[in-house]
């Protein structure tokens, strides 16, 4: 129930942390995978570790703020593998910290049209070839801050907060045509995107922490596999938070 044999997940952001974590689960439980990010080198050596273990891939540079890479992304993967079975959408950037008079309105802008706009757009094409096709399953990578405030991060929680909404409406939209839509909602976790918020200081992260460490994207990556895969059939809309503890 949890093996992907023969099918098909497109992850975004997938160059490094939770979304690297994830390509390499699905091709390690025999999906094929279409990784995409706007960053190609890190790309190209990801498509190389997916290779060097057996697995089957195509590398795609997207952007997801730009429609026209979306559209062609998604695009790419069904000429590549003929289907799309899951969509881990999990590009996504941070905040610099500021309290909301100080937020500069490109900053904003910047975090909601990646974000937020971003994963609208990926979910748009996914599930118009789900629908084609009979079926699959999105998950989107929201966060603990699209449950809570965070002080100096109110673009980055406006964006998560907005994303979960998303979420929840889609699995209504499409419940009964075998599509489901979930969220991930991860912790403090480490990865670049964690030691960039911290300026280096991760120790700020722990802190915040109940169980005393950071998560580690694989962990993350368990809990989508799981989603996607037919144990989790009967969820959908379901926000799911793997943090330690942080957004209780």
């Amino acid at each position: 129930m949890r093996s992907f044999t023969g099918k098909v997940a497109f992850i975004t952001g997938a160059a490094s942390g939770i979304g690297r974590a994830a390509a390499l689960a699905f091709a390690q439980e025999g999906g094929r995978v279409a990784i995409t990010d706007r960053t190609e080198a890190p790309l190209e050596q990801l498509r190389g570790e997916i290779e060097a273990g057996g697995g089957e891939e195509v590398a795609i540079r997207c952007d997801v703020s730009v429609p026209e890479d979306v559209e062609n992304a998604v695009a790419a993967t069904v000429e590549q593998f003929g289907r799309l079975d899951c969509a881990f959408n999990n590009a996504g950037v941070e905040n610099t910290a500021a309290p909301v008079h100080q937020i500069a309105l490109d900053a904003w802008d910047r975090i909601i049209a990646i974000n937020l706009r971003g994963t609208f757009l990926c979910m748009k094409h996914e599930i118009a070839q789900m629908l084609r096709q009979g079926g699959g399953v999105v998950v989107n990578t929201a966060s603990g801050a699209g449950i809570r405030g965070v002080a100096g991060g109110a673009s980055y929680a406006a964006s998560k907060h907005a994303l979960i909404g998303l979420t929840k409406s889609a699995a209504l939209d499409y419940a009964k045509s075998n599509i489901r839509v979930n969220a991930v909602l991860p912790g403090n976790i480490a990865t670049p995107m964690m030691d960039r918020f911290t300026g280096g200081d991760i120790q700020k992260a722990i802190d915040l922490e109940p169980v005393g460490r950071l998560g580690k994207p694989e962990e993350i990556a368990e809990a989508v596999l799981w989603m996607c895969s037919d144990l989790g059939a009967f969820v959908t809309g379901a926000s799911i938070s793997v943090d330690g503890g942080w957004s209780l």
